[in-house]
């Protein structure tokens, strides 16, 4: 999952190497904080959050497989 997310952010950004994922674990979910360039975090929100919301859906799907819940938050 965390090169699924990898590969989807950095599909969307100018300066792939400002992209950084970190990851929070426990027993019942997974957190994702995902921090990109300030000049990019606008084409990973994407307009009404619709990009966000679009990545955080695959996110949830393919975590459907592990029994965890799965977050994503966006910062710059």
């Amino acid at each position: 999952m965390d090169k699924l997310l990898e590969y989807l952010i950095k599909a969307l950004v100018e300066d792939e190497n400002s992209v950084s994922v970190e990851k929070e674990e426990d027993e019942k979910s997974v957190t994702y904080v995902v921090k990109v360039a300030s000049t990019d975090i606008g084409k990973v929100i994407g307009k009404n959050g619709k990009t966000a919301n679009n990545i955080r859906g695959i996110m949830k799907s393919v975590a459907s497989k592990t029994h965890k819940k799965v977050f994503v938050k966006f910062g710059d």
